[in-house]
């Protein structure tokens, strides 16, 4: 089967494709072209495929498609874009037109259906299932599988995290710790609070701590991030209007992410009725008016520095949906130099993706890990005794990375690097806490 032109409604825009004049300004930022070398999987090659199937020059197929799966969509060619090429508008269309009318073989079809229908909308069934991957994990199963299974198979089931033994369960609403300064609503996500609980833990406490009435709304779910960079947008609409009306409800006056994927999804909701049930418009732009990622939202309000100190040297890693997606570059960085004690080393290459990028890891795991080598030679440079980032998804790469390489360093969020200065305080130490994998 195959299509000679985009069809329906949420095409890519034209008036987007004839932006990229070719510079080439963009090819050593992609992390896919800095590893394979190949035009068309630079960000400027997959644009003119876009192009030449709109214009009815290319038929949509397997071939064309491949080259689109390979972009893991962190959207760092748009940041250094000089021309304001909306790459991650592109993408993002282009994969709505693959799964609409050539969404490949039987096995990623019944995959995607899984994960994207099954699955991220309900988050009864994810923890259904995080139970039982618990279990497995505790029962000593998942080494016996790991020591047997053949090589591709081996490196997706390493990036499976250990799973906490509570996840997250928090009250509706949580005081905030002296005079309240503002009412906050959080998103506690899908992943985060069956894989980072303590991480969601650390956001209330920080937030608590900073003056903030958090409140975590019941009937939230997941904000469809996975399914926008994936082209399945009619499910995510039903998952973005959920949290719309539930986060209304609350009267909070910022929605505050500690998912820069989720965060840049959810300040991009306008887009996901532009064309389709536009009626929910109005009412998307107003909700994302008011989202912001945690670490934007306590330089903007003015965080509490800490007056504790720790011990360490501590490196960063941008999430590619904040640096790039979002612009916030400076903020994470504020708070982590706030911290008494902290030796602070910056990466080289900082702002290049891990090859984490949502599901990409799975599906694409042999690219991924080569960009991931790419990182931990970056990270072992700093000689860091921890990696700071702001992104589940980077930080479950992260940890696998640092297991694969060997090396004694631990992943944290900032937050939760900031939540541990604050407990120091607290604990008034006579001596600086250190931090990092010897803790």
């Amino acid at each position: 089967m195959t299509q000679k032109a985009f069809a329906g409604p949420e095409q890519p825009l034209i008036d987007d494709l004839v932006r990229c004049v070719h510079c080439g300004l963009c090819l050593n930022y992609c992390p896919t072209y800095r590893v394979t070398r190949l035009e068309p999987e630079s960000p400027r090659g997959r644009i003119y495929l876009a192009r030449a199937v709109a214009e009815g020059r290319l038929e949509l197929n397997d071939d064309v498609i491949e080259h689109w799966d390979y972009c893991l969509a962190c959207r760092t060619c748009e940041a250094v874009c000089p021309s304001g090429v909306p790459y991650g508008r592109i993408i993002e269309r282009v994969r709505v037109q693959v799964m609409r009318h050539h969404p490949g073989p039987l096995r990623r079809r019944l995959f995607y259906w899984l994960a994207f229908k099954q699955l991220f909308p309900h988050l009864g069934r994810l923890r259904f299932l995080a139970r039982l991957l618990r279990l497995y994990q505790r029962s000593g199963l998942a080494r016996l599988v790991e020591r047997i299974l053949p090589g591709r198979l081996r490196e997706v089931h390493s990036l499976m995290p250990p799973l906490p033994d509570r996840f997250f369960d928090p009250p509706e609403v949580v005081s905030a710790r002296g005079e309240r300064r503002f009412r906050v609503g959080i998103l506690s996500g899908c992943v985060m609070p069956i894989v980072f609980a303590e991480t969601n833990w650390a956001t209330v406490r920080v937030l608590a701590e900073n003056g903030c009435e958090v409140v975590i709304p019941r009937n939230q779910g997941c904000c469809g991030a996975l399914n926008i960079h994936n082209g399945e947008r009619d499910v995510a609409r039903r998952m973005a209007k959920r949290n719309i009306a539930a986060f209304e409800a609350t009267g909070v006056d910022y929605i505050v992410v500690n998912s820069a994927g989720c965060c840049a999804a959810m300040k991009e909701y306008g887009e996901l009725f532009s064309e389709v049930e536009t009626e929910w418009k109005e009412r998307a732009e107003a909700f994302a008016a008011r989202v912001l990622d945690v670490n934007e939202f306590l330089v903007k309000v003015g965080f509490r520095r800490p007056t504790a100190a720790l011990t360490g040297r501590v490196t960063y890693q941008d999430p590619c949906h904040l640096a790039h997606a979002q612009r916030i570059r400076s903020e994470p960085r504020q708070i982590i130099r706030s911290i008494p004690g902290i030796e602070f080393v910056e990466m080289r290459g900082s702002d290049l993706c891990c090859g984490s990028a949502g599901i990409y890891a799975l599906v694409q795991p042999e690219l991924s890990r080569r960009i991931l080598d790419e990182k931990m030679g970056a990270v072992r440079r700093t000689g860091a005794d921890l990696i700071v980032t702001a992104n589940p998804g980077c930080q479950l790469q992260l940890l696998a990375g640092v297991r694969n390489c060997g090396l004694r360093a631990e992943v944290l969020h900032v937050v939760e690097l900031l939540d541990r200065a604050y407990q120091a305080e607290a604990r008034a130490p006579a001596e600086p806490e250190p931090v990092g994998a010897g803790r």
